[in-house]
């Protein structure tokens, strides 16, 4: 720095590395406990050659539904709406009360197209066990789901979003990618279908993977208005793994739009 004296030149480097740690713990809070790298859809199709199958979301406005901790009573009724709407859609689905209460609906959503995959055994905050906790939390749930359907997840959404390395490397070992999310309408803490629809609207955004729960009473109510509403502003949707297209899913990498 021309003319900087040695004191202003540290400050300044003090300044700058105070910037760059806020803006890190910013991202870290951001996506609630994670803190590795994360990869964006475009980014993971910019790094990929080759045919993206029936829904190229390099060339199209694509958004993901996803839903998360079912399957459960309202879920029949879910997939029906999906059905006459055409619109696939992801579910991270949980083991214990939900996958093994449910081995019908599980195979259905295998069966009606959309992707099955993994949002551990028990619900536990992966990042609070040991490695062989959270092997069990989701080795548990792949062989769960790999009896019903014949095929194990390649996707998991961990517990509140919270991951490290140690989760990410367990999720490599067994086949996993994780998958954040763009947007969340809450609806754990509300049953007003009206404010989900509108807080999801709200956030919804090209490349946008949307965070849902299909065991909330205001949830499923909420879903035709929200694809009415995001089908008049053009967008296409596509499950997880057609969002990534033609990149595929590489295990144990955390994806969040």
């Amino acid at each position: 720095m021309p003319g900087a004296t040695p004191d202003t030149t540290w400050s300044a480097r003090r300044r700058g590395r105070t910037l760059r740690v806020a803006l890190v713990a910013s991202l870290v809070l951001a996506l609630g406990g994670c803190s590795v790298d994360t990869v964006a859809p475009a980014g993971a199709r910019d790094d990929a050659k080759g045919e993206a199958g029936a829904v190229d979301c390099r060339k199209v406005k694509c958004i993901a539904l996803t839903f998360d901790a079912g399957p459960g009573k309202d879920t029949p009724k879910l997939l029906d709406i999906l059905k006459k709407e055409q619109v696939p859609a992801t579910f991270f689905l949980l083991g214990s009360k939900h996958v093994d209460r449910y081995p019908d609906v599980v195979r259905r959503i295998a069966a009606e197209g959309h992707e099955v995959a993994n949002h551990t055994w028990t619900h536990r905050i992966l990042t609070d066990l040991e490695p062989d906790q959270i092997r069990d939390e989701l080795g548990r749930t792949q062989d769960a789901v790999e009896r019903l359907t014949g095929k194990r997840p390649t996707l998991m959404r961990p517990p509140q979003g919270r991951t490290d390395g140690t989760v990410s490397e367990i999720s490599r070992e067994l086949g996993l990618a994780q998958v954040l999310w763009s947007v969340t309408a809450k609806d754990y803490s509300t049953t007003d279908s009206a404010l989900i629809r509108q807080r999801t609207l709200d956030g919804a955004d090209k490349d946008g993977i949307i965070l849902l729960h299909d065991i909330y009473d205001g949830t499923v109510p909420a879903v035709p208005g929200i694809i009415e509403e995001l089908k008049k502003r053009g967008f296409t949707f596509v499950t997880v793994p057609q969002l990534l297209a033609p990149a595929k899913a590489e295990p144990g990498t955390v994806y969040r739009p």
